[in-house]
């Protein structure tokens, strides 16, 4: 039988919470996290990674694994990747007879073309985003502003770039290749899929109350307090009330901003400040270089008037760490069958990270 508002506790009755930015559901059990744990717990790690590899492919003056040789280069760089994931100048793909046949309704291509680059945050191959200076994660910034431009003016010359996808996977957890830091950038004939659902919902909302939804959620969010983590002038970092991932962050510019094209040196600085503060507590929190898959959503190049007021600069942060530096978050069993499952609240998590340091970083206090 279901319980009235006055005896549900959120954080002991199992329920579920909406993402009004992807129509979805997450199922909450926050019963289950009072289960307790006898796992591993370990001690505080400092990895020992030098400064420079010389079997790097990132590294400066290095050879890549095509032949090209990097440049002596002293802060971020930016590089086509060698085994991009889409390409440009290939074949046209027919799309076939219509859309009348059963065949056609069950076996849909689209061709897609555009190309991706590689972002070297630094030269430095052992110093990730919460170890950099701020000045020097400001560059990392302007270069993400930098290439958002020139895909803009590469597409205005007749490249076929609708959308740019910048993100980082950091960690082996995460898939990544190579510790060296650096995020990437998709470029894409095509809108993806987790933004095109953003942008109807967003337009639905805006139709519904003449108001962006992430401007009526910030607010909300600013006014409770319960699920923000962060915050300065030009940004707020919250654990989304429903997020997914264990310690899910959002970050989200206070005022309506498309893309990062939109950026004045004052919100340059402040995205840096933030993204510092907030990847310090990631790695604060278990005492280890923190893994997470993040990036940016924000307008399409060339946005018209329509897409630029139902875009509104963000960036999702998904790290799958649970209880320590080593136990992940895996969706299995009915997150793959059903829908998502989490255990701990998104208000406890957020209570978590908002009371850790932001800016010492653990291994200042390590021997």
């Amino acid at each position: 039988m279901a319980s009235d508002d006055s005896t549900f506790d959120f954080t002991d009755n199992s329920h579920r919470r909406y993402n009004p930015l992807t129509d979805t559901w997450v199922l909450v059990s926050p019963h289950r996290a009072k289960r307790p744990w006898l796992g591993q717990q370990e001690a505080p790690s400092k990895l020992e990674i030098a400064e420079y590899d010389e079997s790097c492919y990132l590294c400066p003056r290095n050879l890549r694994a095509t032949g090209s040789k990097n440049p002596n280069y002293g802060s971020t760089f930016i590089f086509p990747n060698d085994y991009a994931a889409v390409k440009l100048n290939q074949p046209g793909l027919s799309q076939g007879r219509g859309n009348d046949s059963e065949r056609d309704q069950l076996f849909k291509t689209s061709s897609v073309e555009g190309n991706c680059y590689v972002i070297c945050f630094s030269p430095k191959h052992n110093l990730t985003l919460p170890l950099m200076m701020h000045k020097e994660i400001v560059r990392v910034v302007e270069a993400w502003i930098s290439l958002y431009r020139q895909l803009e003016e590469e597409a205005n010359q007749g490249k076929p770039f609708k959308y740019v996808q910048i993100f980082e996977n950091k960690g082996t957890a995460m898939g990544c290749s190579n510790l060296h830091p650096h995020g990437q950038a998709w470029c894409l004939s095509t809108v993806p899929n987790e933004l095109m659902k953003e942008f109807t919902s967003f337009k639905k909302f805006q139709d519904s109350f003449s108001k962006h939804m992430l401007d009526s959620y910030m607010e909300i969010e600013l006014s409770e307090r319960e699920r923000v983590v962060v915050e300065n002038d030009s940004f707020v970092v919250l654990v989304p009330f429903w997020a997914i991932w264990p310690f899910e962050t959002l970050v989200v510019s206070k005022t309506h901003l498309p893309s990062l094209k939109e950026f004045n040196a004052k919100q340059q600085s402040d995205l840096a400040a933030i993204l510092k503060n907030l990847t310090t507590k990631y790695d604060n929190l278990f005492s280890t270089s923190f893994p997470y898959s993040m990036g940016t959503h924000q307008a399409p190049l060339n946005a018209s008037e329509e897409e630029k007021k139902i875009s509104w600069f963000h960036m999702h942060f998904y790290p799958p760490l649970l209880r320590s530096a080593t136990v992940r978050k895996f969706l299995v069993g009915f997150e793959l069958l059903g829908e998502p499952q989490r255990d701990l609240t998104a208000e406890q998590a957020a209570e978590r990270l908002r009371t850790l340091d932001g800016i010492t970083h653990y291994s200042e206090n390590l021997d």
